[in-house]
């Protein structure tokens, strides 16, 4: 259990650094034109973040977690991560503005349904 908490944990501080630390404005503004190269390196950059967290922790905790395994796991999230943000921007969005409450509920959706795709993500590891 143990395992299944730090997984999420540090998946969650992965999620914090590339959507709060060092995401651009360039990804910022284009993720609700869909498939325009600024939204789709946004979610790259969380694949690539999630492909380091999963890859030491297999490594630290000794983990046999098939690389196919992995690998299908990064490209659902970088579909699902990409579709959950171009959702926010394009349909959401645009119907409350950038303020008030309904932004503010729609942007701790837009979080849940993250943090949800990475306890996903751990249950997969995990369940092997």
């Amino acid at each position: 259990m143990i395992d299944v908490l730090l997984t999420v944990l540090l998946l969650q501080l992965k999620h914090f650094i590339c959507d709060f630390v060092t995401q651009t404005p360039y990804q910022m503004r284009y993720k609700g034109i869909y498939g325009h190269p600024g939204g789709l390196l946004h979610a790259g950059l969380h694949v690539t973040g999630s492909a380091a967290v999963l890859g030491a922790l297999n490594v630290a905790m000794m983990l046999s977690t098939p690389i196919a395994l992995l690998a299908e796991l990064l490209a659902a999230e970088f579909v699902v991560h990409y579709h959950i943000d171009w959702s926010k921007e394009h349909i959401a969005k645009p119907r409350v503005g950038g303020q008030g409450a309904g932004y503010w509920a729609i942007f701790g959706f837009d979080q849940f349904l993250h943090q949800a795709t990475y306890v996903a993500m751990a249950y997969v590891v995990f369940r092997v």
